[in-house]
């Protein structure tokens, strides 16, 4: 079967928006549904897509949104809970809810986004509820064909890792790191989103699993130095020990918005990597953080304001 229209939940966020804009490239017809149409303004430009408001966390809602499509993409997904939606609702009822409606409407390809290390037993409420959305979607995996991807922290122009990173470094004196041997395998926003709309015709993904990680493994202490060094800025970093660490999460947790949690911090007791090789089906060799990062980090310091209007002066 020819897949033609797909349909993207949380198509406007970081992720989604590369996705997105892929698929459009690819020639699909793409409906997007968002909370707030205002936050997809920047995809209504794109030929093949539409933007449609609705809450996907209404079942009836959701349905009548998704009439018509041939495949649909879940990218839902929070690092912080709070009383308006948990890990549980955006984790795991949500899928469960998808997975049946697509069954219901006779929609057969559902291509899933979960995390790396995501696991029943897993130390922190965010990886145990991936875990339960994937196992939820595999319940009905006779009825749809499903394909499940595991990505480790995914950096990008408009991430929320990389680019807080810096922000931090340029206004604090001293950077207090939580964890700082944890390990990540950064993966490049737009491989991800290749590996998305290269699977999504492909039937060898059907009923498969991927962990999607970068070419290198860094301490989030080395991470944060190679940010540092890619913006020209140094400063002492003190590794905090696991008290300190969730005694600085806790503190943060009480601050308008969230930069971090002691769950982001128990989920940081697992390093984010992978043992598998990047997945060969899909044609990509992955990109490393060096390559990409200066591109965007560095246009946002006075070295890239410099070389901005040097590039407008034609010099």
């Amino acid at each position: 079967m020819q897949l033609k229209e797909v349909c993207v939940l949380g198509g406007s966020g970081f992720v989604g928006s590369a996705i997105v804009a892929k698929l459009d490239a690819a020639g699909y017809s793409v409906k997007v549904l968002t909370r707030r149409r205002d936050s997809a303004k920047h995809l209504c430009l794109l030929p093949k897509v539409t933007v449609v408001e609705c809450n996907v966390f209404d079942s009836q809602a959701l349905s009548s949104a998704l009439k018509g499509a041939d495949a649909v993409i879940n990218l839902i997904g929070i690092l912080h809970q709070s009383r308006r939606l948990s890990f549980n609702a955006a984790h795991h009822d949500l899928p469960a809810q998808l997975a049946k409606i697509c069954v219901d409407l006779g929609i057969k390809r559902l291509v899933h986004m979960s995390s790396l290390q995501a696991d029943e037993r897993a130390p922190s409420q965010y990886l145990r509820s991936k875990a339960a959305g994937e196992a939820a979607l595999r319940a009905l995996q006779d009825k749809l064909n499903i394909t499940i991807f595991r990505p480790s922290i995914i950096f990008g122009e408009a991430d929320s890792f990389t680019n807080l990173f810096a922000t931090l470094v340029r206004y604090l004196p001293v950077v207090l790191l939580a964890k700082p041997n944890a390990k990540f395998q950064p993966v490049w926003v737009e491989d991800v989103a290749s590996c998305f709309v290269n699977c999504l015709s492909n039937i060898d993904t059907y009923g498969q699993t991927y962990e999607l990680a970068g070419p290198k493994v860094y301490t989030f202490r080395k991470l944060v130095k190679v940010i540092m060094r890619t913006i020209g800025q140094q400063r002492p970093i003190v590794g905090l020990g696991d008290a300190l660490s969730y005694a600085q999460a806790f503190m943060m947790e009480l601050l308008p918005i969230k930069l971090m949690s002691r769950d982001n911090v128990r989920s940081m007791e697992v390093d984010s990597i992978s043992a598998n090789s990047f997945p060969a089906i899909f044609g990509v060799i992955p990109t490393p953080l060096e390559a990409v990062m200066p591109e965007y980090l560095t246009d946002k310091t006075a070295r890239g304001a410099y070389d901005r209007f040097r590039k407008f002066a034609a010099r």
